[in-house]
């Protein structure tokens, strides 16, 4: 909070496509999609519409107990889009939660479905040994205590240690996850990726047929596939989902951030029907997956994600991007001419620009968003990595001033 104490902030008004502005008239150009959640940029007409359309019906009603009519159009449409064998759609608020989900119904799979693991030690042969997850170095997954477990970056959750379930840990390394599963499978309920690259962790890219690899490896060892699409759903990476990059299908997906455009917070577990189905019983038999959230399936935010999803069919905005991650790549080469640019990494629409190793208090990263904000940009750092994923909808014209800037913006620290 010292810096927001210390420094003044820029307070956003309103925005308009690519850019924001502030309450002082000045305006910006979105270069991280308001914190990687905007798609086809800000005050879309057809997402107001519908958000407003659906407003002069009814603005909220569970899903406990009740179903809704957004909520099932929604999930209609997730499936249609998704992966392969993704036939059932869990909805949630957020990211975080989407995981969470993923994790109980993961554990608790094993659970409904009776099946028990030989234990080294005979008095608790019948105990389920399936518990423990698989997850990543360098992974995030949100920010609550489950999401919290599968994460791998110290200095967002090694301070939560005493709280957390301990996870077991992979270097994104095909060899090494067989290592890991072929000796301790009979443990492990799922193993969590986020696919193709780590965001968070300053966009680092996986090596190319490691998401493949791994869904051979949990198929091959009994093991659940779970895929957090939150950050690298909805055209992010140039695919509507990363998994289609390795044509793999995971046992569980969560999706969040762009799924309503940036408008509203919907999140979506989604699963298979063999998984489903372990979830199904007499009321006796206490298979029920006991988690509720107040706002799951909201009808405006449901409203919001089926206009957002329209768009994407109407306005080709996948096919469009193909331009614009062409003139990513070829530009983006030029910033390794700036003395402190360390690496370069892109998928997409998802850029990082890592900066050569400065001292933590240095905050070198810090430095260059604020250079930006003077420029007339807005981006943020992860750490001295610097982040660009703009709307999917800003034009050449705007990407090439996001370049620029962010460019200058470097090159004026070096």
């Amino acid at each position: 909070m010292r810096d927001w104490v210390e420094n003044e902030q820029i307070i956003i008004e309103k925005g308009k496509g690519s850019y924001l502005y502030d309450t002082n008239g000045k305006k910006y150009l979105d270069g991280v999609s308001s914190l990687w959640v905007t798609v086809h940029g800000h005050q879309k007409k057809e997402i107001d519409q519908a958000i407003k359309k659906q407003l002069g019906k009814i603005a909220h009603s569970t899903l406990l107990g009740l179903g809704n009519v957004p909520a099932i159009k929604l999930a209609e449409e997730l499936i249609k889009i998704a992966p392969k064998g993704l036939n059932k759609v869990f909805f949630s608020d957020n990211g975080s939660t989407a995981v969470e989900i993923a994790l109980k119904i993961a554990y608790q799979y094993w659970e409904n479905s009776k099946i028990k693991v030989q234990s080294a030690k005979p008095q608790l042969k019948n105990k389920n040994y399936k518990t423990k997850f698989l997850n990543l170095k360098n992974a995030y997954h949100g920010d609550t205590i489950g999401s919290v477990s599968v994460g791998g970056i110290d200095l967002f959750h090694q301070i939560y240690g005493p709280l957390i379930h301990k996870a077991i840990q992979a270097a994104p390394d095909a060899k090494e996850v067989e290592k890991i599963l072929k000796k301790r499978h009979r443990e492990i309920a799922a193993m969590i990726v986020e696919p193709m690259i780590q965001g968070a962790a300053g966009m680092l890219l996986q090596p190319k047929g490691f998401l493949k690899a791994v869904r051979k490896l949990c198929t091959k060892y009994n093991v659940l596939l779970i895929c957090d699409e939150v950050a690298t759903g909805f055209g992010r990476t140039g695919k509507m989902f990363a998994c289609e990059h390795e044509g793999i299908s995971p046992d569980i997906m969560c999706v969040a951030k762009g799924l309503t455009g940036g408008y509203l917070p919907v999140a979506a577990t989604l699963t298979t029907d063999k998984i489903y189905n372990a979830f199904l019983g007499p009321y006796e038999s206490k298979k029920t997956f006991f988690h509720g959230h107040t706002y799951t399936g909201n009808p405006l935010g449901c409203a919001a994600a089926l206009a957002n999803l329209k768009i994407f069919r109407k306005e080709k905005t996948i096919q469009k991007l193909r331009p614009k991650i062409k003139l990513l790549q070829k530009e983006l080469k030029k910033f390794y001419d700036i003395p402190i640019v360390k690496e370069v990494r892109q998928l997409g629409m998802m850029v990082g620009i890592e900066l050569i190793d400065f001292p933590y208090e240095t905050r070198i990263g810090h430095k260059v968003i604020l250079e930006a904000r003077k420029r007339g940009l807005i981006i943020r750092p992860l750490g001295d990595v610097i982040v660009l994923m703009p709307p999917l909808s800003v034009s050449i014209k705007e990407l090439k001033e996001i370049l620029k800037i962010t460019y200058d913006s470097i090159n004026t620290l070096s």
